[in-house]
């Protein structure tokens, strides 16, 4: 187990350092003048001048990169355009709402979505697994975006049943910043009122980051279900009398979890990706917002550090689903 933890800790720091690479290339590759950006468009071209010699644009390219790798070490990402703050300060600011956002349409999605396909692999053939693939297929198609403003039209413009966007009502002062999940840092702050405003503006744009990943944890419990209940010890454990149940969600779903687990990872990061036109959508104040507006404005520091963060967010959360094997199967070998 050491010697797989050291093994795939040098292959992360080695992916990482070629994303600091990737992205450092890519910024100096893209049209526009950080500079000009920095200084504002009515700069006359001495101060363009003296923003470019200040943030060392001057430099050779290694010196620059160099000193950008030494400044991401140390997490000094640089001012934003946008904000004009460090963009170390707005990403600890706007990252929690997109977590918050993520691990409950992750969560969702797991659970619902190993429900159904246990449900379409015990009724494979019957018009109950019928229905669940073409709730499969209908989540994989339909873009997001549609899903969200159909869904706004619905039960927010229509029915009235949920708000249109945002964290927390109108004129509703927010709780202290503690974790930067609206939730938790409401029963913090001891405001149930709060929790509960916070849970309903919840709902839409969870329902909505969670229906593509569900779609796929279904499709992928079905097929490892209907591959597991046709093995021998299945035909045993029915034989014995073990109730059907018992078969299913002990024997049956306990030896289909590998797939299961590798799919929640490459979901999360997909719902990290996914989060972007969600939040631009629901108005939700969180890194994907954040993202966009810093796209629109060519702030290339924010963009590469955003690329940063994702990158070590997926490289970790796959890094978990890894480890998770010997746990769930102790005839996988990590060595």
């Amino acid at each position: 187990m050491l010697r797989f933890i050291l093994r795939r800790a040098t292959a992360t720091l080695v992916l990482l350092a070629g994303v600091v690479l990737m992205t450092f290339a890519l910024a100096r590759l893209l049209p526009g003048d950080p500079a000009r950006l920095i200084a504002g468009a009515r700069a006359n071209a001495e101060a363009v001048a003296a923003v470019r010699e200040r943030l060392g644009l001057d430099d050779p390219v290694f010196t620059q990169f160099t000193a950008y790798a030494a400044n991401v070490l140390q997490g000094d990402f640089g001012r934003s355009v946008v904000t004009r703050r460090p963009i170390s300060e707005d990403i600890l600011t706007f990252f929690p709402a997109t977590l918050e956002l993520v691990l409950a349409a992750g969560l969702i999605s797991l659970l619902l979505g190993v429900l159904l396909g246990t449900l379409a692999a015990v009724k494979s053939g019957r018009p109950a697994d019928a229905g669940v693939r073409s709730v499969a297929v209908l989540g994989l198609s339909v873009p997001d975006f549609w899903i969200a403003l159909v869904f706004q039209l619905i039960f927010f413009a229509t029915l009235g049943l949920v708000p249109f966007g945002g964290r927390l009502g109108t004129g509703i002062t927010a709780p202290d910043f503690v974790t930067g999940f609206m939730t938790i840092d409401s029963l913090i702050a001891g405001r149930f009122d709060l929790f509960a405003d916070a849970l309903h503006h919840m709902i839409l744009p969870v329902a909505v980051l969670a229906i593509p990943s569900m779609a796929i944890t279904i499709r992928v419990v079905r097929t490892s279900l209907l591959e597991v209940l046709s093995q021998d010890f299945i035909r045993t454990a029915r034989s014995k009398g073990i109730s059907p149940a018992r078969v299913y969600f002990k024997h049956a779903l306990g030896n289909a979890l590998l797939p299961i687990v590798t799919i929640f990872g490459l979901n999360t990061g997909l719902l990290i990706s996914g989060a972007v036109f969600i939040e631009l959508i629901f108005d939700w104040p969180g890194l994907g917002r954040y993202t966009a507006n810093a796209i629109s404005a060519s702030d290339y520091n924010a963009i590469m550090a955003i690329t940063l963060v994702v990158s070590v967010a997926y490289t970790l959360i796959n890094f978990l689903v890894d480890l998770s094997y010997s746990f769930l199967d102790p005839r996988v070998d990590l060595t």
